[in-house]
């Protein structure tokens, strides 16, 4: 049976994927409308042109909304409980699903700033795909 986390992997989304290996969140840029979007696909969401290509975003963004998940009986998932599903507000403009790792879930906040991060799906697998995560920004005082 497959993992449920190990995500299907095809050539719209390969450009993505090793980018997060490298350590850069791509998202994907129309040139007929100029808009950006993510999910990666082969076709522009607002306009409809298959005019798109992949483009680095900063990997800043802000905590939109979350919830701390305590019951999941899925695994891998179940290891890994309590865990924050979260969606960020990217500064480039699209929203993405993610989670939120490296705070304690009690002092996240919706609006705080947050960064991407990245790490393999599975950290026993040297081929395994890596994933974009967020952690809240340290304020410096």
């Amino acid at each position: 049976m497959a993992r449920a986390d190990v995500p299907t992997i095809d050539s719209a989304s390969a450009p993505y994927w090793e980018a997060a290996r490298e350590g850069r969140l791509m998202i994907a840029s129309c040139g007929a409308c100029s808009k950006v979007h993510h999910y990666p696909r082969p076709f522009c969401p607002h306009c409809w042109s298959e005019d798109v290509h992949p483009v680095e975003a900063t990997g800043s963004g802000t905590l939109y909304t979350y919830s701390i998940v305590y019951v999941n009986d899925l695994a891998p998932f179940k290891d890994r409980l309590p865990y924050v599903a979260a969606i960020v507000a990217l500064d480039e403009g699209p929203r993405l699903m993610t989670t939120i790792e490296g705070a304690d879930p009690g002092d996240l906040q919706v609006g705080m700033p947050v960064t991407a991060a990245f790490r393999p799906v599975d950290g026993d697998d040297p081929d395994s795909p890596y994933l974009t995560v967020f952690t809240p920004i340290k304020e410096h005082a």
